[in-house]
């Protein structure tokens, strides 16, 4: 069974106007109240398998639980019972209470019988570029995280994350590496790394450059084009000492917005893993099938020729995954930070999280109508994107009220 198979079929999100756009903000698939199936059938025992996080020397299933999408107790609760180590969270998602979500969960559960990562930003930075601003401290970094630790109701966390970083300079930034370094010599987080969804090769090998960082969690999958480089680099950080987690697995989780097409998510996830430098993957889900499925995938990493064929792993165009190789900026007339646009794009339509697509679009002030006395479009995609497009498309969304996506 594929992601979202379980998922409600609604309209397309083109065809709809803003006040639609509350009607497809409906939690779906699963509810805060659904419980776990019973455990009272007979179920065959899980296989896992095990690496090693780096010099962390945390040992982690391959498969861990990406929990932005998930506002289900019940099913972090279930991963966990089923074996479930890593739980990856961070400081925005679903505006913070999922944090406060996984706190409930793993309270009275034994300290170390679970690992949480967390991801705090570096705020504020450039809506385009990423980059620091004089203004971006290592005080506001801390403070951020400390909140984040009284959700979670932890003394300390596993991994703290610096979020979202796409350059050399920003990995490198001395203000937040000096409050990294401060939380770990504090206790308040036993490793620290930093988070990429693009330009990875450049992050990786910034991270072992500062010599400071313990875990890298990056974008890795089967739609990057430079999928061989990005794999280059985890070699290298991996020869390091460097921990490496993979996130963006499943590449947007359908080839198309209207969601006719599901990528075969088991077999992307098995891509991912068949690199044994890669420790954990941290593919999200909202279904227990779907959580199942990705836990199955330790059954037997091998690909067949049939998943092979179903990546197309020859075909260059198409789908929802955006790369963020920012190529695209330099042709911008409208100087729109187009990588975090289609980010979003794929939340919306790959994902289905509209909360989250609209809490990055919110954080991009973006101009009320980009791209709309633009014309034609001089923007150059990579992938193939129709960018004027997609960016009229999902722009709509920053005219819902936030309340509607609660």
């Amino acid at each position: 069974m594929t992601k979202g198979a379980n998922n409600l079929k609604r309209r397309s999100f083109l065809k709809i106007g803003a006040a639609g756009l509350a009607g497809l903000c409906v939690k779906p698939a699963v509810s805060s109240q659904q419980e776990a199936p019973s455990t009272a059938q007979t179920t065959k025992p899980q296989k896992f398998i095990y690496r090693t996080l780096g010099k962390t020397g945390i040992k982690l299933p391959v498969v861990s639980l990406g929990v932005m999408n998930s506002d289900n107790p019940n099913l972090v609760r279930a991963a966990l019972d089923k074996g479930i180590v890593l739980l990856d969270t961070a400081h925005s998602y679903q505006r913070g209470t999922n944090e406060g979500m996984i706190g409930e969960v793993i309270k009275g559960r034994p300290r170390d019988s679970f690992v949480i990562a967390t991801k705090i930003p570096g705020d504020p930075r450039d809506r385009k570029t990423g980059d620091f601003s004089p203004e971006t401290t290592g005080e506001k970094f801390l403070e951020k995280f400390n909140v984040s630790l009284q959700r979670l109701g932890l003394d300390y966390v596993d991994i703290l994350n610096l979020h979202n970083v796409l350059k050399r300079g920003q990995v490198l930034y001395e203000p937040l590496l000096k409050a990294l370094e401060t939380a770990k010599k504090q206790g308040k987080a036993r490793f620290i790394g930093v988070t990429t969804h693009g330009n990875e090769p450049e992050v990786i090998r910034a991270a072992i450059e500062g010599k400071v960082h313990d875990v890298v969690l990056t974008a890795y999958n089967f739609r990057q084009d430079h999928r061989e480089e990005v794999r280059k680099a985890i070699a290298e950080a991996t020869q390091a000492g460097l921990g490496i987690i993979a996130m963006k697995t499943l590449a947007g989780v359908y080839w198309d917005k209207e969601k006719q097409r599901p990528i075969n998510t088991k077999a992307a996830l098995k891509w991912v893993l068949n690199d044994p430098n890669v420790t954990t993957a941290i593919p999200g889900c909202t279904t227990f099938d779907q959580m199942d499925e990705d836990l199955s995938v330790m059954e037997d990493l091998t690909l067949t020729e049939q998943e092979k064929q179903d990546l197309e792993l020859e075909v260059a165009r198409g789908g929802l995954y955006c790369q963020g190789c920012q190529m695209c900026l330099s042709s911008c007339k409208g100087d729109l930070p187009i990588p975090s646009l289609m980010r979003s794009y794929m939340y919306a339509y790959g994902y289905r999280n509209l909360p989250e697509a609209y809490e990055l679009l919110i954080s991009l002030s973006l101009p009320e109508a980009p791209c709309q006395t633009c014309n034609p479009c001089t923007v150059w995609c990579a992938k193939g994107f129709d960018v004027a497009d997609r960016v009229k498309d999902i722009v709509r969304l920053q005219n819902v009220p936030a309340e509607f996506l609660a």
